[in-house]
């Protein structure tokens, strides 16, 4: 019972977070509803904070294969739970991009035509990344110059600082800790900043599930090799290998490394020590 409770927590919640945020992206790709990068990354940073509400009674909300590996290996979860808490947060991803594609396809449909895109050619890109992501930014303008090898080290970066802040916010002896009802609108802060920094150059998706299941239902869809447009499968290196190994650095870090530092100075466990 308790897998199906991990189950359905993980696929709500993933679900509620994509669908916020690549609703966002296509609110601003379609129809310039949103005025600059900060508006679509703050969005995102509420359907975290939102997701995470409303599923962590079910689970532990990780809502991010990234995140729930390095719990398992900072062994803040039990492994046997992993299964369902990947399979949920996969799920949810692809359910939530097949409800914004009933919602927007009309949409994007339209935008392509008028703007003369054929879907599944190299330039459907810019429809394309409404479910998936794609290095560099295709908004991002000339200025974004970034090879497989940066795409790489800004997403595992960008995971490394999000997981590294969700296990201080959520430490125990740390006494800078926000209260527990406030961690989750602190960690969607944190998306907000992220995405605020590194979305120019990989639209910062830090999250395997965000990225893969939207991306293999934008395949489905039609868009096919755009889609998936590197032969290499450099996608999968940069928006899955890369997170998964920010995320677990950041897990050993703390883990190795602070959390022992912490729980020093601390006099009492939890305490602390002036």
């Amino acid at each position: 019972m308790n897998r199906i409770h991990d189950f359905a927590g993980e696929a709500i919640g993933t679900c509620i977070l994509v669908f916020f945020g690549c609703g966002s992206v296509a609110a601003a790709v379609l129809f310039s509803a949103h005025s600059g990068l900060f508006q679509v990354a703050a969005i995102w940073g509420i359907g975290v904070t939102l997701a995470i509400y409303a599923t962590r009674h079910l689970s532990c909300a990780h809502l991010n294969p990234a995140v729930s590996l390095a719990m398992v290996i900072g062994r803040r979860m039990n492994p046997s739970k992993l299964p369902a808490y990947l399979g949920g947060q996969f799920f949810g991803a692809f359910l939530a991009a097949c409800l914004l594609y009933s919602l927007f396809g009309a949409s994007i449909a339209a935008y392509e035509t008028v703007h003369g895109i054929v879907r599944g050619a190299p330039e459907s890109v810019k429809t394309a990344m409404l479910f998936g992501e794609f290095y560099p930014n295709p908004g991002a303008g000339e200025a974004a110059v970034v090879s497989s090898l940066n795409a790489f080290g800004a997403e595992a970066v960008g995971t490394f600082i999000l997981v590294f802040l969700i296990f201080s916010l959520t430490e125990g002896c740390n006494v800078g800790r926000p209260d527990e009802a406030l961690a989750p609108l602190f960690i969607g802060l944190t998306v907000t900043v992220i995405i605020c920094i590194l979305a120019p150059l990989t639209q910062a998706g830090l999250n395997p599930a965000r990225d893969l299941s939207p991306r293999l239902f934008a395949w489905l869809a039609g868009w096919r090799q755009a889609a998936m447009p590197d032969a290499g499968y450099g996608f999968l290196t940069v928006y899955v290998l890369g997170p998964l190994t920010g995320g677990t650095l950041a897990s050993l870090f703390f883990t190795s490394c602070v959390q022992p530092l912490m729980n020093k100075k601390n006099q009492n466990g939890c305490g602390c020590q002036k």
